[in-house]
């Protein structure tokens, strides 16, 4: 079966249409343009404001003029990650779709399902003639994935709904009433290059899983960058000299690959002990990454190399980085509370780049992990940098919205929905900060693999997602 022949056909049919746009984050002109385009053919009003956000107002439906104004939010971005052996520009081509059982996926690429699912669903809401809702914004933020700059951006007094549906949650029986905050710690060094003294060898690693650096950081999953360096750790007493590293890509993101080439004094001993730690680590993840591949081999590259000195400082940094689950809270059962990413290692030419997402739903232990890291790096000679840090959004669950969409769940499905706070940067705590009396609730499809080639969304939940949102709309509490 074709997607375009999925149900319900207009939600499949509008995030078709979104899929054909390039988007990746920080680089959205071409979506912004598609969706206010989008707006304007509807004769609805249409901002886009200094930032690249997008509003569309729609006045409420005949006999919902006495509810509360609502505004329905998702985010236009997707993180673009592929497989190594697929050839693909996300800055030029749209996502190859097809369908695989009750799933829709990509042909080897992110689907974008986040938070596209959530775009195509507002979309279909604005265009609808016959669904009732209250008086509607449709907020359309950018840069979600990357920085939160949209929601960052928002002033107070642009938006007049008093509740925000947030569509971008990816469990369809959960609603989400809280969120992580976040910083990207970045720490950096220049050092110089010498002529390499050893045989030079390669380490690739490759087949990990992958997958959202927050909701999947619980799950234990490999990390590529981590493994990378407990194997170059090995080598320390056999005089290794760094020539490159290339490893992971997106802050959010849990790395799947990298690779690093380097020479060593005395490669016999290294290659005996690599190859003890290599399987080792294939037997510690062989439950859990069974797709995992270390190649540990000798090349011919020639090119100039880190002193044994700094290399060490690099690899002790790399070793000394928390990744993983940090605290797990103490209020809520099953909630990681504080985390970290190690999400990006890159030297190249004697410049060494190391990228980390750390994230806490409560601000003084995020700042604690941060700092940790800061100690771990400055510690062996690298700058350390905070960036691009954004609040968490605390629980409100006694906001009427949240027992509406909960009395809702149980008569249309016949079970009690799980309200959860979520170990992910949601837009909700940002949006907050300028809108304090704003009730917020998160709520979306099925969506496996986010951040991943290997990312899926359930064709039956998005069923399950579209009825429960039009009975959503139709029962907003009064003003």
């Amino acid at each position: 079966m074709e997607y375009s022949q999925l149900e319900p056909k207009v939600i499949w049919k509008n995030f078709a249409a979104l899929n054909s746009v390039p988007r990746p984050s920080k680089k959205e002109e071409k979506v912004i343009k598609f969706i206010k385009e989008f707006g304007e053919k509807l004769g609805l009003p249409t901002t886009v404001d200094e930032t690249g956000n997008v509003i569309i107002t729609k006045p409420a439906t005949p006999g919902m003029e006495n509810r509360q104004p609502i505004v329905m939010q998702s985010h236009l971005d997707m993180v673009c990650q592929k497989n190594n052996d697929v050839d693909f520009d996300f800055e030029t081509q749209g996502i190859q779709m097809f369908v695989d059982g009750d799933w829709v996926k990509a042909k080897g690429t992110t689907l974008g399902a986040d938070n596209g699912l959530g775009v195509a669903t507002i979309m279909s809401i604005l265009e609808s003639n016959d669904i009732a809702h209250p008086e509607l914004e449709a907020l359309f933020t950018i840069d979600e994935e990357t920085g939160m700059t949209g929601a960052l951006a928002l002033k107070p007094g642009q938006l007049k709904g008093e509740i925000l549906l947030n569509l971008d949650t990816e469990e369809d029986d959960e609603i989400d009433i809280g969120c992580a905050g976040g910083v990207d710690v970045t720490a950096s060094a220049k050092f110089d290059l010498n002529d390499p003294k050893g045989e030079t060898f390669k380490i690739e690693i490759k087949g990990l899983q992958g997958g959202h650096s927050g909701m999947d950081i619980i799950k234990g999953l490999g990390n590529s960058n981590k493994l990378l360096g407990r194997l170059l750790f090995s080598g320390l007493e056999d005089q290794i000299q760094l020539i490159s590293i290339d490893g992971g890509s997106l802050r959010n993101a849990i790395p799947r690959e990298a690779t690093a080439t380097f020479s060593v004094e005395n490669p016999s001993e290294f290659l005996k002990n690599a190859e003890q730690l290599r399987s080792e680590i294939l037997e510690e993840f062989a439950s859990l990454e069974k797709d995992i591949i270390i190649n540990i081999e000798k090349t011919d590259l020639s090119e100039k190399a880190l002193s044994v000195e700094d290399s060490k400082k690099i690899i002790f940094a790399i070793n000394a980085a928390h990744n993983g689950v940090f605290r797990m809270s103490p209020d809520v059962e099953g909630l990681v509370e504080a985390s970290n990413n190690v999400a990006r290692v890159e030297l190249k030419n004697g410049e060494i780049k190391i990228l980390n997402l750390t994230r806490s739903s409560v601000e003084s232990t995020k700042w604690e992990v941060a700092n940790q890291l800061r100690s771990a790096f400055e510690s062996n000679g690298l700058k350390t940098e905070f960036g691009g840090s954004y609040p968490g959004w605390k629980p409100k669950p006694d906001a009427e919205i949240i027992q509406v969409m909960t009395d809702l769940y149980e008569n249309n499905f016949g079970e009690k929905p799980m309200v959860v706070a979520c170990h992910a940067g949601l837009e909700c705590g940002i949006i907050g900060a300028n809108y304090p009396k704003m009730e917020m609730v998160s709520f979306g499809p099925t969506i496996k693999g986010a951040h991943s080639p290997d990312e899926r969304a359930s064709i039956s939940s998005t069923q399950k997602f579209w009825k429960y949102t039009q009975e959503i709309l139709k029962n907003i509490p009064l003003k």
